[in-house]
């Protein structure tokens, strides 16, 4: 059963930048660690390079291929 859309985080991405993501937002990093944003918007770091993880932090600006 699908959930209802209202519950569903908005989501943005940006071409060769991060995840938007719109409302409070948890996100689980690779070893299981949990992190909570109640910001309006946040970014979440797509490059991998963020020094922020799971959060941009404009990294991806300096990496060939991911402007």
């Amino acid at each position: 059963m699908s959930e209802p859309a209202a519950s569903r985080p908005d989501i943005t991405f940006c071409p060769g930048g991060p995840m938007l993501v719109r409302g409070r937002v948890v996100i689980e990093d690779e070893d299981g660690e949990q992190h909570t944003s109640t910001r309006p918007v946040s970014a979440v770091c797509r490059c991998g390079k963020s020094a922020l993880a799971p959060w941009c932090d404009g990294t991806h600006k300096l990496l060939p291929g991911w402007r």
